[in-house]
Protein backbone atom coordinates (compact mmCIF):
# COMPACT_ATOMS: atom_id res chain seq x y z
CA UNK A 1 0.00 0.00 0.00
CA UNK A 2 1.31 3.41 -1.05
CA UNK A 3 2.33 5.26 2.09
CA UNK A 4 -0.05 8.68 3.07
CA UNK A 5 2.13 12.06 3.13
CA UNK A 6 3.07 13.47 6.75
CA UNK A 7 0.10 15.19 7.95
CA UNK A 8 2.05 18.31 8.47
CA UNK A 9 2.72 18.46 5.12
CA UNK A 10 -0.54 18.06 4.00
CA UNK A 11 -1.80 20.78 5.98
CA UNK A 12 0.69 23.40 4.76
CA UNK A 13 -0.20 22.39 0.85
CA UNK A 14 -4.06 23.14 1.34
CA UNK A 15 -3.97 26.52 0.19
CA UNK A 16 -2.00 25.00 -2.71
CA UNK A 17 -4.54 22.11 -3.63
CA UNK A 18 -7.44 24.57 -3.15
CA UNK A 19 -9.59 21.93 -1.72
CA UNK A 20 -13.37 22.45 -1.54
CA UNK A 21 -14.12 23.32 2.15
CA UNK A 22 -15.56 20.96 4.15
CA UNK A 23 -18.44 23.12 5.41
CA UNK A 24 -19.20 23.99 1.92
CA UNK A 25 -20.10 20.58 1.37
CA UNK A 26 -22.73 19.89 -1.01
CA UNK A 27 -25.69 17.59 1.02
CA UNK A 28 -25.44 13.82 0.45
CA UNK A 29 -27.77 10.87 1.35
CA UNK A 30 -28.20 9.20 4.40
CA UNK A 31 -25.43 7.11 5.28
CA UNK A 32 -26.47 3.13 4.50
CA UNK A 33 -25.08 0.73 7.15
CA UNK A 34 -24.45 -3.00 6.56
CA UNK A 35 -24.42 -5.29 9.33
CA UNK A 36 -22.07 -8.88 9.69
CA UNK A 37 -21.71 -11.46 12.00
CA UNK A 38 -19.83 -10.72 15.44
CA UNK A 39 -21.15 -6.88 15.89
CA UNK A 40 -19.11 -5.94 12.38
CA UNK A 41 -20.51 -3.47 10.40
CA UNK A 42 -19.84 -1.53 7.19
CA UNK A 43 -21.43 2.19 6.73
CA UNK A 44 -20.96 4.12 3.52
CA UNK A 45 -21.61 7.74 3.49
CA UNK A 46 -22.57 8.93 -0.48
CA UNK A 47 -20.68 11.28 -1.71
CA UNK A 48 -22.32 11.39 -5.54
CA UNK A 49 -21.48 14.64 -5.88
CA UNK A 50 -17.58 14.78 -4.91
CA UNK A 51 -17.63 17.64 -2.50
CA UNK A 52 -16.69 16.24 0.96
CA UNK A 53 -18.70 15.70 3.95
CA UNK A 54 -18.62 18.61 7.09
CA UNK A 55 -17.22 17.20 9.96
CA UNK A 56 -20.23 15.07 12.02
CA UNK A 57 -20.76 12.28 14.10
CA UNK A 58 -20.83 8.58 12.77
CA UNK A 59 -21.53 4.81 13.97
CA UNK A 60 -18.48 3.54 15.87
CA UNK A 61 -15.78 2.47 12.88
CA UNK A 62 -11.96 1.63 13.70
CA UNK A 63 -11.12 1.67 9.51
CA UNK A 64 -12.13 3.64 6.44
CA UNK A 65 -11.43 4.55 2.86
CA UNK A 66 -13.32 5.61 -0.37
CA UNK A 67 -15.03 3.30 -2.68
CA UNK A 68 -16.27 3.55 -6.09
CA UNK A 69 -18.24 1.21 -9.18
CA UNK A 70 -15.63 1.43 -11.48
CA UNK A 71 -11.63 1.08 -12.36
CA UNK A 72 -9.09 1.71 -9.91
CA UNK A 73 -8.11 5.00 -11.93
CA UNK A 74 -11.05 6.47 -12.40
CA UNK A 75 -10.02 8.64 -9.15
CA UNK A 76 -6.89 9.69 -10.78
CA UNK A 77 -5.86 13.11 -10.33
CA UNK A 78 -8.34 13.64 -7.24
CA UNK A 79 -7.19 14.76 -3.34
CA UNK A 80 -8.66 13.34 -0.68
CA UNK A 81 -8.11 14.31 2.78
CA UNK A 82 -9.71 12.84 6.37
CA UNK A 83 -10.14 13.28 9.93
CA UNK A 84 -11.36 11.83 12.58
CA UNK A 85 -12.69 12.15 16.15
CA UNK A 86 -11.42 9.74 18.94
CA UNK A 87 -14.34 7.51 20.11
CA UNK A 88 -12.76 8.44 24.01
CA UNK A 89 -11.32 11.90 24.03
CA UNK A 90 -13.61 13.08 21.37
CA UNK A 91 -10.60 14.99 19.82
CA UNK A 92 -10.03 15.65 16.53
CA UNK A 93 -6.86 14.25 14.77
CA UNK A 94 -5.03 16.20 12.03
CA UNK A 95 -5.47 15.91 8.30
CA UNK A 96 -4.51 12.52 6.49
CA UNK A 97 -4.03 12.24 2.69
CA UNK A 98 -5.78 9.12 0.63
CA UNK A 99 -4.48 7.73 -1.97
CA UNK A 100 -6.10 4.98 -4.98
CA UNK A 101 -5.02 1.52 -4.16
CA UNK A 102 -3.84 0.59 -7.67
CA UNK A 103 -0.87 -1.38 -6.63
CA UNK A 104 -2.43 -3.89 -4.76
CA UNK A 105 -5.25 -6.59 -4.86
CA UNK A 106 -6.42 -8.52 -8.16
CA UNK A 107 -5.10 -8.24 -12.16
CA UNK A 108 -8.24 -7.64 -12.95
CA UNK A 109 -10.30 -5.89 -10.26
CA UNK A 110 -13.86 -4.32 -11.12
CA UNK A 111 -13.97 -1.42 -8.61
CA UNK A 112 -11.96 1.16 -7.29
CA UNK A 113 -10.60 2.32 -3.49
CA UNK A 114 -8.30 4.08 -1.83
CA UNK A 115 -6.13 2.40 0.38
CA UNK A 116 -7.52 1.94 4.01
CA UNK A 117 -6.76 3.89 6.87
CA UNK A 118 -6.88 2.20 10.40
CA UNK A 119 -7.81 5.00 12.84
CA UNK A 120 -8.35 3.06 16.20
CA UNK A 121 -11.78 3.41 17.36
CA UNK A 122 -13.60 7.04 16.29
CA UNK A 123 -17.13 8.28 16.22
CA UNK A 124 -16.79 11.12 13.76
CA UNK A 125 -15.24 12.37 10.11
CA UNK A 126 -14.65 14.79 7.98
CA UNK A 127 -13.80 14.68 4.76
CA UNK A 128 -12.13 17.13 1.99
CA UNK A 129 -12.06 15.87 -1.67
CA UNK A 130 -11.39 17.49 -4.83
CA UNK A 131 -12.17 15.12 -8.04
CA UNK A 132 -9.83 14.94 -10.97
CA UNK A 133 -10.43 15.52 -14.37
CA UNK A 134 -12.64 13.15 -14.87
CA UNK A 135 -14.70 14.08 -12.09
CA UNK A 136 -16.10 11.69 -9.20
CA UNK A 137 -16.36 8.18 -10.57
CA UNK A 138 -19.91 6.92 -10.32
CA UNK A 139 -21.10 5.16 -6.75
CA UNK A 140 -18.48 7.57 -4.97
CA UNK A 141 -18.92 6.78 -1.49
CA UNK A 142 -16.98 6.80 2.36
CA UNK A 143 -16.53 3.36 4.04
CA UNK A 144 -16.40 3.71 7.63
CA UNK A 145 -15.43 -0.14 8.64
CA UNK A 146 -16.34 -1.60 12.42
CA UNK A 147 -14.63 -5.11 12.66
CA UNK A 148 -16.97 -6.08 15.76
CA UNK A 149 -15.98 -8.74 18.50
CA UNK A 150 -15.15 -11.45 15.53
CA UNK A 151 -16.77 -14.34 15.02
CA UNK A 152 -16.63 -16.89 17.94
CA UNK A 153 -15.45 -20.44 16.35
CA UNK A 154 -16.99 -23.80 16.85
CA UNK A 155 -15.75 -25.49 19.45
CA UNK A 156 -12.61 -27.76 18.56
CA UNK A 157 -11.80 -24.95 16.04
CA UNK A 158 -8.26 -25.27 15.44
CA UNK A 159 -7.31 -21.71 16.73
CA UNK A 160 -3.20 -21.99 16.30
CA UNK A 161 -1.23 -23.86 14.03
CA UNK A 162 1.64 -24.94 16.44
CA UNK A 163 5.25 -24.44 14.77
CA UNK A 164 6.60 -27.89 13.47
CA UNK A 165 10.17 -29.61 14.33
CA UNK A 166 12.94 -28.29 11.96
CA UNK A 167 14.11 -31.91 9.68
CA UNK A 168 17.34 -31.26 11.49
CA UNK A 169 18.25 -29.26 14.35
CA UNK A 170 20.82 -26.20 13.50
CA UNK A 171 24.41 -27.15 14.82
CA UNK A 172 24.37 -23.26 15.87
CA UNK A 173 21.28 -21.25 16.54
CA UNK A 174 21.51 -18.01 16.29
CA UNK A 175 20.72 -15.96 19.42
CA UNK A 176 18.15 -13.69 17.39
CA UNK A 177 16.99 -14.77 13.66
CA UNK A 178 17.72 -11.94 11.63
CA UNK A 179 21.59 -10.47 11.99
CA UNK A 180 23.28 -8.05 9.69
CA UNK A 181 24.90 -9.95 6.67
CA UNK A 182 26.35 -9.08 3.47
CA UNK A 183 25.00 -11.59 1.04
CA UNK A 184 27.73 -13.15 -1.54
CA UNK A 185 26.17 -12.50 -4.79
CA UNK A 186 22.96 -9.75 -4.03
CA UNK A 187 20.04 -10.20 -6.42
CA UNK A 188 19.26 -6.83 -8.30
CA UNK A 189 15.62 -7.31 -8.32
CA UNK A 190 13.22 -6.72 -11.00
CA UNK A 191 15.91 -7.63 -13.64
CA UNK A 192 14.47 -8.72 -17.11
CA UNK A 193 15.35 -12.42 -18.13
CA UNK A 194 15.63 -13.75 -21.49
CA UNK A 195 11.93 -15.18 -22.40
CA UNK A 196 13.54 -18.48 -23.26
CA UNK A 197 15.64 -18.83 -19.95
CA UNK A 198 14.82 -21.60 -17.70
CA UNK A 199 13.31 -21.24 -14.49
CA UNK A 200 15.92 -21.00 -11.37
CA UNK A 201 16.50 -25.34 -10.96
CA UNK A 202 14.48 -26.39 -7.60
CA UNK A 203 16.65 -27.31 -4.45
CA UNK A 204 16.95 -30.58 -2.91
CA UNK A 205 13.82 -31.78 -1.43
CA UNK A 206 15.51 -31.50 2.20
CA UNK A 207 15.61 -28.03 1.81
CA UNK A 208 12.53 -27.50 4.12
CA UNK A 209 12.55 -25.40 6.88
CA UNK A 210 10.50 -25.83 10.05
CA UNK A 211 6.83 -24.53 10.09
CA UNK A 212 6.20 -21.12 12.72
CA UNK A 213 3.13 -20.84 15.06
CA UNK A 214 -0.11 -19.44 12.76
CA UNK A 215 -3.16 -17.94 14.47
CA UNK A 216 -5.48 -19.35 12.16
CA UNK A 217 -8.59 -17.58 10.38
CA UNK A 218 -10.91 -18.81 13.46
CA UNK A 219 -8.33 -17.37 15.82
CA UNK A 220 -8.86 -13.79 14.43
CA UNK A 221 -12.32 -14.25 14.56
CA UNK A 222 -12.91 -14.40 10.98
CA UNK A 223 -16.63 -14.08 9.41
CA UNK A 224 -16.05 -17.11 6.89
CA UNK A 225 -19.26 -15.58 5.40
CA UNK A 226 -17.59 -12.49 4.16
CA UNK A 227 -15.74 -14.33 1.41
CA UNK A 228 -16.08 -16.49 -1.53
CA UNK A 229 -17.31 -19.83 -1.14
CA UNK A 230 -14.50 -21.82 -2.54
CA UNK A 231 -10.93 -21.84 -3.14
CA UNK A 232 -8.73 -19.79 -5.41
CA UNK A 233 -5.07 -21.72 -6.04
CA UNK A 234 -2.11 -20.93 -8.59
CA UNK A 235 1.07 -23.02 -9.23
CA UNK A 236 3.59 -23.35 -6.72
CA UNK A 237 5.27 -20.77 -4.58
CA UNK A 238 8.24 -19.75 -6.23
CA UNK A 239 8.48 -16.01 -4.50
CA UNK A 240 7.25 -14.19 -1.21
CA UNK A 241 6.70 -10.27 -1.71
CA UNK A 242 6.34 -8.84 1.48
CA UNK A 243 4.39 -5.62 2.33
CA UNK A 244 3.81 -3.53 4.99
CA UNK A 245 -0.10 -2.89 5.73
CA UNK A 246 0.57 1.52 5.75
CA UNK A 247 -1.49 1.27 9.49
CA UNK A 248 -0.27 2.73 12.57
CA UNK A 249 2.83 1.66 14.47
CA UNK A 250 1.35 2.64 17.92
CA UNK A 251 -1.04 -0.22 18.63
CA UNK A 252 -1.25 -3.54 21.34
CA UNK A 253 -0.73 -6.71 19.53
CA UNK A 254 -3.92 -7.94 21.59
CA UNK A 255 -5.47 -5.43 18.78
CA UNK A 256 -3.78 -6.98 15.41
CA UNK A 257 -7.01 -9.55 15.44
CA UNK A 258 -9.30 -6.30 15.32
CA UNK A 259 -6.98 -5.05 12.56
CA UNK A 260 -7.10 -7.66 10.54
CA UNK A 261 -10.42 -8.11 10.50
CA UNK A 262 -11.14 -4.55 9.75
CA UNK A 263 -8.69 -5.20 6.33
CA UNK A 264 -10.49 -7.99 5.41
CA UNK A 265 -13.43 -6.33 5.61
CA UNK A 266 -12.68 -3.60 3.68
CA UNK A 267 -11.06 -6.02 1.20
CA UNK A 268 -14.09 -8.04 0.33
CA UNK A 269 -16.81 -5.37 1.04
CA UNK A 270 -15.10 -2.17 -0.35
CA UNK A 271 -13.03 -3.85 -2.73
CA UNK A 272 -14.93 -5.93 -4.04
CA UNK A 273 -12.14 -8.86 -3.47
CA UNK A 274 -12.73 -12.79 -3.03
CA UNK A 275 -10.76 -12.73 0.16
CA UNK A 276 -8.69 -10.88 1.69
CA UNK A 277 -5.63 -9.44 -0.02
CA UNK A 278 -2.67 -11.04 1.54
CA UNK A 279 -1.41 -14.57 2.01
CA UNK A 280 -0.38 -14.17 5.14
CA UNK A 281 0.16 -10.95 8.23
CA UNK A 282 2.45 -10.44 11.00
CA UNK A 283 1.58 -7.98 13.92
CA UNK A 284 5.31 -5.80 15.39
CA UNK A 285 5.03 -8.81 18.54
CA UNK A 286 6.24 -11.03 15.56
CA UNK A 287 2.85 -13.33 15.73
CA UNK A 288 1.90 -14.92 12.14
CA UNK A 289 -1.51 -14.80 10.83
CA UNK A 290 -3.09 -16.59 8.27
CA UNK A 291 -4.47 -14.38 6.02
CA UNK A 292 -6.35 -15.60 2.64
CA UNK A 293 -8.12 -18.87 2.80
CA UNK A 294 -7.32 -22.42 1.55
CA UNK A 295 -4.77 -23.73 3.62
CA UNK A 296 -1.25 -22.39 4.89
CA UNK A 297 0.54 -24.98 3.49
CA UNK A 298 -1.77 -24.51 -0.50
CA UNK A 299 -0.58 -22.39 -3.28
CA UNK A 300 -3.43 -20.22 -2.23
CA UNK A 301 -3.33 -17.52 -5.03
CA UNK A 302 -3.64 -13.86 -3.33
CA UNK A 303 -4.32 -10.56 -4.27
CA UNK A 304 -1.36 -8.63 -3.04
CA UNK A 305 0.76 -7.37 -5.77
CA UNK A 306 -0.30 -6.28 -9.01
CA UNK A 307 0.55 -8.21 -12.08
CA UNK A 308 3.01 -10.67 -9.80
CA UNK A 309 0.34 -13.03 -7.42
CA UNK A 310 0.76 -15.97 -9.81
CA UNK A 311 2.90 -18.15 -8.18
CA UNK A 312 3.62 -16.41 -4.86
CA UNK A 313 2.70 -15.40 -1.60
CA UNK A 314 2.22 -12.12 0.44
CA UNK A 315 3.04 -11.48 3.69
CA UNK A 316 2.34 -8.07 5.33
CA UNK A 317 3.69 -6.72 8.71
CA UNK A 318 1.06 -4.90 10.35
CA UNK A 319 2.10 -1.29 10.71
CA UNK A 320 4.30 1.38 8.66
CA UNK A 321 7.83 1.28 7.94
CA UNK A 322 9.13 4.15 5.90
CA UNK A 323 11.20 5.62 8.45
CA UNK A 324 10.66 3.58 11.46
CA UNK A 325 12.44 0.48 12.39
CA UNK A 326 10.52 -2.64 11.89
CA UNK A 327 11.00 -4.39 15.74
CA UNK A 328 12.97 -7.63 16.06
CA UNK A 329 10.19 -10.12 16.59
CA UNK A 330 8.86 -8.81 13.49
CA UNK A 331 11.92 -9.19 11.48
CA UNK A 332 12.44 -13.09 13.29
CA UNK A 333 8.85 -13.84 12.07
CA UNK A 334 8.97 -12.83 8.32
CA UNK A 335 12.12 -14.65 7.70
CA UNK A 336 10.57 -17.89 9.66
CA UNK A 337 7.25 -17.57 7.30
CA UNK A 338 9.26 -17.04 3.94
CA UNK A 339 11.51 -20.09 4.75
CA UNK A 340 9.22 -22.08 5.45
CA UNK A 341 6.49 -20.95 2.50
CA UNK A 342 9.46 -21.85 0.17
CA UNK A 343 10.53 -24.86 1.12
CA UNK A 344 7.45 -26.37 1.01
CA UNK A 345 8.30 -26.16 -2.60
CA UNK A 346 11.98 -26.62 -2.68
CA UNK A 347 12.89 -23.05 -3.53
CA UNK A 348 16.01 -21.68 -1.36
CA UNK A 349 15.12 -18.50 0.42
CA UNK A 350 18.21 -16.50 -1.01
CA UNK A 351 18.01 -17.70 -4.62
CA UNK A 352 15.59 -16.17 -7.38
CA UNK A 353 13.57 -16.95 -9.44
CA UNK A 354 11.09 -15.71 -13.16
CA UNK A 355 8.16 -14.46 -13.04
CA UNK A 356 5.84 -13.72 -16.08
CA UNK A 357 4.19 -10.59 -15.63
CA UNK A 358 0.35 -11.12 -15.28
CA UNK A 359 -1.16 -7.53 -15.75
CA UNK A 360 -0.25 -3.92 -16.85
CA UNK A 361 0.14 -1.18 -14.16
CA UNK A 362 3.30 -2.49 -13.32
CA UNK A 363 7.05 -1.24 -13.44
CA UNK A 364 7.06 -4.28 -16.38
CA UNK A 365 5.45 -4.82 -19.55
CA UNK A 366 2.75 -7.24 -19.01
CA UNK A 367 3.90 -11.06 -20.34
CA UNK A 368 7.54 -10.45 -19.58
CA UNK A 369 9.48 -12.65 -17.97
CA UNK A 370 11.23 -10.86 -14.85
CA UNK A 371 14.08 -12.60 -12.40
CA UNK A 372 12.78 -11.55 -8.94
CA UNK A 373 14.88 -12.82 -5.36
CA UNK A 374 12.44 -15.28 -3.99
CA UNK A 375 12.05 -12.68 -1.37
CA UNK A 376 11.29 -10.10 -2.59
CA UNK A 377 9.98 -6.32 -1.21
CA UNK A 378 6.06 -5.10 -3.03
CA UNK A 379 7.95 -2.36 -4.91
CA UNK A 380 10.31 -4.14 -6.65
CA UNK A 381 7.15 -5.19 -9.03
CA UNK A 382 5.16 -2.12 -8.88
CA UNK A 383 5.71 1.92 -8.34
CA UNK A 384 5.09 2.10 -4.46
CA UNK A 385 6.95 2.91 -1.68
CA UNK A 386 5.92 -0.49 0.25
CA UNK A 387 6.97 -2.23 2.61
CA UNK A 388 8.65 0.84 3.49
CA UNK A 389 12.38 1.75 3.25
CA UNK A 390 13.34 1.15 6.35
CA UNK A 391 11.98 -2.38 6.17
CA UNK A 392 13.03 -2.67 2.47
CA UNK A 393 16.84 -2.40 4.05
CA UNK A 394 16.19 -5.99 5.68
CA UNK A 395 15.41 -7.83 2.54
CA UNK A 396 18.68 -9.14 2.45
CA UNK A 397 19.03 -9.95 6.16
CA UNK A 398 15.95 -11.91 5.69
CA UNK A 399 16.94 -13.95 2.98
CA UNK A 400 20.37 -15.37 4.12
CA UNK A 401 18.52 -15.97 7.55
CA UNK A 402 15.46 -17.64 6.26
CA UNK A 403 18.26 -19.71 3.88
CA UNK A 404 19.87 -21.08 7.30
CA UNK A 405 16.22 -21.91 8.31
CA UNK A 406 16.12 -24.21 5.26
CA UNK A 407 17.71 -27.55 6.30
CA UNK A 408 19.84 -29.07 3.06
Amino acid sequence: MRLSLPAALLAGCTTALLLQPAATATTAPGPQRRDFAGGASTTSLPLPAGTGLAPRGTEPFELLGLGWDGPPDALAGAVVRVRTRDAATGHWTDWHRLEAETEDGPDRATRGSTAPLWTGRSDGVAVELRPGPAGPPPGLRLDLVDPGRGVQPDAGAVRTIPPADPVLPPAEPPATLVTPVTPATPVTPGTPAAPAAPATPAAPASGQAPRPAIVTRAGWGADESLRAPDFDYTGPVRAVFVHHTDTTNDYDCSDAPRMIRSIYQYHVKTNGWRDIGYNFLIDHCGTIYEGRAGGVDQPVHGAHTLGFNTDTSGVAALGTFVDDQPPQSLLDSLAAIAAWKLGLTSQPADGSTGLTVGANGTRFTKGDVVDFATISGHRDGVSTECPGGALYAYLPDIRATAARLQVY
